[in-house]
């Protein structure tokens, strides 16, 4: 794919067009942009951020780790001609027919952040490393400043199983006296309807990315200057939003600056007007909570606030640095929600401290038992319904002490945490899946999945050449009682002869290669260990006759790795 892409990339041409205007072809397409808009290339530049709102040519798929600030918005100006958009579109279509991967709104209560453009999956892997757990993402809107090569309804599943909370966010039309000087605006006469619009194109967007019904979705209106005339024409369009969002089965949000937006909802409390179920409110004061001096104590009172308390700038995690905006969340997320009878919980970590064995941490409850220790399963290979993985009953491990939960869920108290190690069979790269079982109505609930690197459990303790064998002792260091089938195989440097015909004449080559000269299958016992003898081939005898420090290479494999050792034969 990549050097299809090359190629692809190597035919792009500019063509003259006539005055003040150019021809650009590229991957079977053309378009006409101004002389004066630069043209991008995305492939000699991955880490590129692709700004809508910028007068330029890109040509080439945006990369998944673009290197984007994260308050870019304005109206879309900028050119992209992706040779693979066609293909991708028809997935989305066809996306548009299957059912959301999330729905209803989730609770959440912590820190979260908001970038222009959602990060790869790499990049949020890393971020668990973070104290942050939830995630503003701009899943359309006419300003929407940056491209999103990475939101997919397969990223929003991944993200959610993993515990991370969406923030889904639209960024349409400003406010007429908008301090976003490059945004569309909205028209005062035409609000109301411009409003339903925006929110049906929302709801759009957030099927195709798999956020489903029930869920928040916040309208970005940016800060501006407050008028009679602008404050009443914004007020119409975000009444519409919140209208036409609830006729269509989501919640509605709204971000704006505390001084301006925020101040004129908070205003129109305790009228008629049909407010938002949720304020995302920005003041960039640097206090991680909730208060704000344009709301009332009262309004917005029930888990439905965010406050945006910092605006862009670069945290690095896990070794991956992304600019952020950070946020203090309380109010309506987007997640991997359960029924209210389903355990609730989160999967943090995961290791393997010695070959056989992993340790995880985390923590559950039940809410149907709040108070009794809730058991816990794994899966080694993947989920419990994926073929070939293999289950871990690890018992009634949830009851550690965990302080952090007892302000979060005060009903369920703060012993619900979990931190255990158990054998396992398997060894390599691993996908560890860990579930809450239920302890009344409802059904055990994924608290995720994550990889890890099991060390291979084999031991070579002794190695000794003697006549025309190899003595091997080996230990399988799985759980006791497991079977440790594997190989032996025994390889060398040997002198290969070939006969070459040039010129009507024969001449004999020789070359060094690399051959098996003894091998051997064994099966060995969980815990238990062996010495195996291992008889040379014909090649590994005639070896040990023509050289007199002969050596070769040791290798013992079970299934998911292998371990080596130089050997000298005599």
């Amino acid at each position: 794919m990549r050097r299809a892409f090359l190629v692809l990339l190597a035919l792009a041409a500019v063509l003259p067009a006539g005055a003040g205007a150019k021809t650009i072809r590229f991957g079977g397409e053309t378009v006409t942009a101004p002389d004066g808009w630069p043209i991008l290339r995305l492939a000699e530049h991955p880490h590129m951020c692709v700004r809508l709102n910028r007068r330029a040519v890109y040509l080439g798929t945006p990369g998944a780790a673009q290197r984007c600030p994260a308050g870019i918005m304005g109206r879309r100006r900028a050119i992209l001609v992706d040779p693979g958009a066609d293909a991708r579109a028809a997935r989305v279509q066809a996306s548009r027919i299957s059912p959301a991967h999330i729905s209803a709104a989730a609770d959440y209560t912590g820190l979260g952040f908001d970038a222009c453009t959602a990060p790869s999956r790499r990049s949020m892997s890393a971020w668990a490393a973070s104290p942050y757990r939830a995630i503003g993402v701009y899943i359309g809107g006419l300003n929407r400043g940056c491209s999103q090569p990475n939101l997919t309804a397969s990223w929003v599943a991944e993200q959610t199983v993993a515990g991370w909370h969406l923030i889904p966010t639209y960024v349409g039309l400003q406010a007429p006296t908008s301090s976003c000087t490059s945004c569309a605006k909205l028209s005062a006469a035409a609000a109301a309807s411009q409003g339903s619009t925006a929110a049906t194109d929302a709801v759009n967007q957030a099927r195709i990315a798999g956020i489903g019904e029930g869920s928040p979705i916040y309208f970005d209106m940016e800060s501006y200057t407050r008028t009679a005339s602008a404050s009443s024409a914004t007020l119409t369009f975000l009444a519409a939003w919140t209208t036409r969002l609830h006729a269509l089965g989501y919640e509605s949000g709204v971000y704006s600056s505390s001084a301006s937006g925020i101040a004129d909802l908070a205003a129109r409390v305790g009228s008629d007007y049909d407010q938002p179920d949720d304020l995302w409110i920005a003041n960039w004061n640097g206090r991680a909570d909730t208060r704000d001096s344009y709301v009332p104590a009262t309004a917005w009172s029930d888990h439905q606030r965010i406050h945006q308390y910092r605006g862009g700038h670069d945290e690095t995690y896990g070794g991956v640095t992304i600019n952020i905006d950070n946020n203090y969340v309380e109010g309506a997320t987007a997640g991997a929600t359960s029924s209210g009878d389903d355990p609730q919980g989160h999967f943090d970590s995961v290791g393997s401290p010695a070959p056989g064995q992993v340790t995880i941490s985390g923590w559950a409850f039940d809410p149907n038992a709040p108070q009794k220790p809730v058991s816990i399963r794994a899966y080694l290979g993947g989920e419990a319904d994926e073929g070939g993985a293999s289950r871990y009953e690890l018992g009634p491990v949830a009851s550690g002490e965990r302080a952090d939960l007892l302000a979060l869920y005060p009903r369920a108290g703060a012993n619900h945490g979990f931190e255990v190690s158990f054998p396992v069979v398997g060894s390599g790269s691993q996908r560890l899946c860990v579930y809450a079982l239920d302890l009344g109505p409802g059904s055990d609930e994924l608290l995720g999945c994550r990889n890890v690197g099991v060390p291979v459990p084999i031991s070579l303790l002794r190695t000794k050449a003697a006549g025309n064998a190899v003595r091997v002792s080996v230990r399988c260091e799985w759980p006791e009682g497991t079977q440790c089938p594997g190989q032996i195989l025994v390889r060398a440097q040997v002198r290969q002869r070939r006969v070459v015909h040039r010129r009507g004449r024969q001449k004999v080559k020789t070359r060094m290669v690399r051959r098996a000269i003894a091998r051997r299958a064994f099966r060995l016992t969980g815990g238990r260990s062996h010495t195996f003898r291992v008889a040379l081939g014909r090649r590994g005898r005639q070896l040990t006759r023509a050289q007199a420090r002969p050596r070769a290479h040791l290798l013992v494999a079970i299934p998911g790795g292998r371990v080596g050792r130089q050997l000298r034969l005599r």
